[in-house]
């Protein structure tokens, strides 16, 4: 038996393999339980003996579909929710006792109406793991999509119904972090946003930028705007690696995006940064007074990105 942890907190797929219960979250594998399937074969003899075996292999099959049900609900369904810890169910066995058990009464209803699809492996344990994942790629695409979906439209939902739930832009999701005011950061994967540490030569003054490669190539950005002097680049670093890294430090959760979906293509081609959907209203007098459409919303993110500016109170008064 085996799961695979999707997408953070938001969703998981569980596998179910003959043998072991398990999790894979990113490239990492977790073995949670592991346990063995001792079944009697099928007996070539005639009369009372085959008769007695049959019912033999019959009990024993029973107590192991009965055995994997109770596993499954053990280590897949919150206790303290009574809800399915797991946003799918993949079924894989070489023999028909996945079919067996996604029929059976034994199994958990919660966890039956989760199931996306039975599978044939050749193997049990961790290599049917294996191989159940590689069968399965285009399913676990298509569950990608629909919760980037799901993510992305939930960011537009608190747009539209005026919140004040949201941010977005380099500096003031910066900002959102800094005050632990950020419940889910929305990164984009293709951002291409680095984060430099510079030093200023004359007085020691640290600073930090983000600049995107245009505004790399430009060497005031590198220059102190007042007196001149240096900047010296002290570390260089991805954004979206800063991020990688940093984002439990400030108590949030962190979710990467494709552009395959209209609601991320749209994401990444208006915002062009990270996006973080906060969980409380401070942002709410900064913008929701101006922005009440969505479609206005998008207007003002591509205005802002192409000059460049932070959005700010002063600023949107002007618009």
């Amino acid at each position: 038996m085996n799961s695979w942890n999707l997408m953070s907190s938001l969703a998981s797929l569980l596998w179910m393999v003959m043998e072991l219960f398990g999790t894979l979250s990113g490239n990492t594998r977790e073995v949670l339980h592991k346990f063995t399937v001792d079944l009697p074969k099928k007996h070539g003899r005639g009369g009372q003996s085959a008769l007695r075996f049959a019912r033999l292999r019959m009990e024993k099959r029973h107590n192991y579909v009965r055995k994997t049900a109770e596993l499954a609900t053990q280590f897949f369904i919150n206790p303290s929710t009574s809800q399915p810890n797991v946003a799918g169910l993949i079924l894989a066995g070489s023999a028909d006792f996945k079919t067996e058990l996604s029929q059976s009464d034994m199994f958990d209803q919660r966890l039956q109406a989760k199931i996306l699809n039975v599978i044939d492996v050749s193997y049990g344990s961790e290599n049917g793991f294996n191989q159940a994942i590689e069968l399965s790629a285009e399913i676990l695409a298509n569950v990608k999509f629909i919760q980037e979906k799901k993510l992305i439209g939930k960011y537009f939902e608190e747009i539209s119904q005026d919140t004040g739930k949201y941010v977005f832009g380099v500096d003031d999701t910066l900002k959102a972090l800094e005050m632990g005011a950020v419940e889910t950061l929305i990164v984009w994967e293709n951002l291409d946003i680095n984060r430099y540490v510079l030093k200023n030569s004359v007085t020691g003054e640290i600073i930090t930028k983000h600049l995107n490669k245009e505004q790399e190539a430009d060497q005031s950005q590198f220059r102190d705007p007042s007196t001149n002097a240096e900047l010296e680049v002290q570390d260089k670093t991805s954004l979206l690696e800063w991020f990688a890294n940093e984002y439990k430090e400030f108590g949030c959760t962190l979710e990467f995006v494709t552009n395959k979906s209209q609601e991320v293509h749209s994401f990444a081609e208006d915002l062009v940064a990270s996006v973080a959907c906060c969980a409380i209203n401070w942002i709410s007098a900064l913008l929701m007074r101006f922005l009440m459409t969505r479609g206005y919303m998008r207007t003002l993110i591509k205005q802002s990105i192409r000059d460049m500016l932070v959005l700010d109170l002063g600023r949107m008064q002007l618009l």
